[in-house]
């Protein structure tokens, strides 16, 4: 019986790859019309080729290494092969990263007027990360980074010994990132931007800052509310805000001064100490997988280093957990007002499980090629994979992506289950799927002009 079911599961297993295979086809469809007016057909198909090995290699150290994925591209014996054919795409001086990027802006630009059309408020959501070559000191472009993977290694666990205290600098590269979102559904990348704060290709985080703050009003307009961490609250960061003149929430850091209506000057605990909360309510600690009581309250205030009116929001968030100060230029005169703050500055936690993804499941910090230009190109690329498995996530593809995971990545228990963005289960499946059965070359799903 099991033998005659076996061509039929076969079927459909080629018959899903193909699918899959067309969706990632008709998600880089614009972008491979940009590359085949300045490319060779042959640069072209490797270029496809590309993003579909990256979504099947899953190796965290070696994720990116062309070595390894020209293996994947053609075969083991033809590996020397395949890797050239990737070093040609890359070298190539006949298209730069800024396509990607372009590419990138269109999608984010995109996603953000469907969200005005269907009267939702669109947040754009901004964080910063490092790319750390603690073993590199060649590559081009490497500058000093405080390193994150130290951070975590140092931090202080009871019943086992004290590590050392202060931070670990290795080289590496700076990392800013913007992704488009609503109140539900998976986010859009918009942006993933590296720089170096050394040598010729040197640059400062506030230029950075600006440069992207400005690309962004040009490509979404300025109606987005753009969402930031603590790490932005600082002059530099708020001179180049009040500047770009957008609509922002920030969570405001402990150690810099607001003003209030009464001239009173001080930290925001001071400012808000003994002050009744308006309103409680129950809401779901997601990193935590609990419910917590929390409450709110607002007020206006001033801050030296920006000339528009600010109202901060407190969010208590019970016994022993450190209070959100978020920091907004939205009026906030009722307690729906201030929970509507809330809620957005809770959505910025899917910019960080980017960040994690990134790192973990795609081997960002894996490349070694020497030229600054080429890793850019690499890693855009690989933003392209992850950029693919979100649009999966789009309810639409709902009964698609169960049939994937139900057959490529079976899990049991409730609570894999209730997951909304299972990326590591579809990078798993879809990495399997089409290792058993590879999809048809998607060049005979792109029409190429001539």
């Amino acid at each position: 019986m099991s033998h005659k079911h076996k061509p039929k599961k076969a079927t459909q297993a080629v018959a899903l790859s193909a699918q899959m295979s067309q969706h990632l086809a008709s998600f880089v469809g614009e972008l491979i019309g940009w590359l085949d007016e300045r490319l060779d057909k042959r640069l072209v198909r490797t270029f496809i080729g590309l993003i579909e090995v990256i979504l099947i290699f899953r190796d965290r150290p070696n994720g990116l290494l062309l070595s390894e994925l020209g293996a994947y591209l053609l075969s083991p014996e033809q590996a020397p092969a395949g890797t050239k054919r990737l070093s040609n795409l890359l070298r190539s001086t006949r298209w730069g990263y800024d396509l990607l990027e372009r590419f990138l802006w269109s999608r984010a630009k995109q996603r953000t007027t469907e969200l005005v059309a269907a009267g939702q408020a669109v947040y754009a959501l901004w964080d910063e990360s490092v790319i750390e070559k603690a073993e590199s000191v060649a590559l081009e472009g490497l500058g000093p980074v405080r390193s994150r993977k130290a951070a975590r290694l140092n931090r202080i666990r009871p019943g086992f010994y004290t590590p050392p205290k202060g931070s670990t600098f290795v080289p590496g590269m700076e990392w800013l990132a913007v992704l488009v979102i609503g109140l539900s559904g998976p986010p859009v990348v918009a942006a993933m931007k590296w720089w170096t704060r050394r040598g010729p290709l040197a640059s400062e985080w506030f230029s950075q800052l600006d440069t992207l703050l400005q690309e962004s009003l040009r490509q979404l307009g300025p109606d987005l509310i753009h969402v930031f961490d603590r790490g932005f609250a600082n002059l530099d960061g708020m001179a180049v805000i009040g500047r770009a003149a957008i609509r922002f929430i920030m969570r405001w850091s402990h150690q810099l001064e607001l003003t209030d209506l009464t001239g009173r000057t001080g930290l925001a605990w001071e400012l808000v100490r003994g002050k009744p909360t308006w309103d409680f309510r129950y809401l779901r600690d997601t990193r935590r997988n609990c419910l917590r009581k929390m409450g709110v309250l607002a007020l206006p205030v001033s801050y030296a280093a920006y000339a528009g009116p600010l109202w901060l929001v407190v969010c208590r968030r019970g016994k022993g957990q450190t209070p959100w100060y978020l920091l907004t230029t939205e009026p906030v005169t009722t307690s729906e007002q201030a929970w509507a703050i809330v809620l957005a500055y809770a959505r910025r936690w899917q910019i960080e499980m980017t960040f994690r993804f990134a790192k973990s499941a795609l081997a960002f910090e894996s490349p070694r090629l020497w030229r600054w230009d080429n890793r850019l190109k690499l890693l855009l690329i690989a933003t392209l994979a992850y950029a693919f498995l979100l649009s999966l996530l789009d309810p639409a593809l709902a009964e698609l992506r169960q049939t994937l995971l139900r057959h490529w990545c079976h899990r049991t228990g409730q609570r894999l289950k209730r997951v909304k963005s299972p990326l590591y289960r579809l990078r798993t499946a879809l990495s399997r799927l089409w290792l058993a059965f590879p999809p048809p070359s998607l060049a005979t799903n792109i029409h190429f002009p001539g």
